[in-house]
């Protein structure tokens, strides 16, 4: 897909490191003029730096105008990457009102208020794309970390919802789906990420490809780990089979910690 989106204009949030930095250089090296954000200005800046960019540091649900601004008033492809982990959550243990906040605000609210800002103009001008790193716990779950694996639901969930009502009116819309990624957030996963997601994760950089060859296919589900689709399949079609199964992880984890 070499310079298949050359001249476009890209934003990508939470890219100062990690999926999003791996995107911010792949659109680049398509041809875009790319927008890096992310709540660290220096990561921002040092990412935007690299691939040519502009960088417009803050909080993603925040800096749409400033972005907008940077690419001559028009965007076409927003990746809604930016994003936040938190573990916990059991309702046998203390309720943490932040991390809930939180997760729903950065997971799932960013992307609606993303997307209520830049669909009139799509809609006017009948095209327009918007990326969503989502993740497999948005199709499956994670163990111990439940503010994480409901509002990653909840992102799916949006994505989807965005893509059925308006993909007629040429509004092209993917949710990537990955497992364990080497980033700094899967390091943050501690004995559970070692568990579940350390031993097949893959690099940044696979992620970015995954997603171009998706939206060279026109698919909106992107699963950079191919085995996600038979897990899905495995717990839509026998849900008890797969909870029971789950629930053994579960126990793994428990033991050993």
């Amino acid at each position: 897909m070499v310079g298949a989106f050359q001249g476009a204009g890209v934003v990508v949030t939470g890219a100062g490191g990690g999926i999003g930095a791996a995107l911010a250089r792949r659109f680049a090296a398509e041809g875009a003029r790319v927008v890096v954000n992310d709540l660290d200005a220096e990561r921002a800046r040092r990412t935007a730096d690299e691939v040519g960019g502009t960088a417009v540091p803050g909080d993603a649900s925040a800096i749409l105008t400033e972005a907008r601004d940077a690419l001559d008033g028009t965007v076409d492809v927003y990746c809604a990457n930016a994003g936040v982990g938190f573990d916990g959550g059991a309702a046998d243990g203390p309720l943490d009102e932040h991390a809930w906040a939180a997760s729903w605000d950065v997971n799932v609210m960013a992307h609606v208020r993303a997307a209520h800002a830049l669909l009139p103009a799509w809609l006017e001008r009948g095209s327009g794309r918007f990326v969503s790193t989502v993740s497999a716990a948005g199709l499956l779950t994670m163990i111990g970390a439940a503010p994480y694996a409901v509002s990653k639901h909840g992102a799916l969930a949006f994505a989807e919802w965005l893509s059925l009502t308006y993909r007629h009116r040429g509004v092209k819309v993917h949710a990537i789906c990955p497992q364990g990624v080497r980033t700094d957030m899967l390091a943050a996963t501690g004995s559970a990420g070692d568990l579940v997601l350390q031993p097949t994760a893959i690099e940044p950089e696979a992620v970015a490809d995954a997603l171009l060859k998706g939206i060279e296919d026109d698919r909106f589900l992107i699963l950079p780990h191919p085995e996600v689709a038979a897990y899905h399949q495995a717990r839509a079609g026998d849900p008890d089979r797969w909870l029971t199964g789950m629930n053994r992880i579960q126990q793994q984890w428990e033991a050993t910690r």
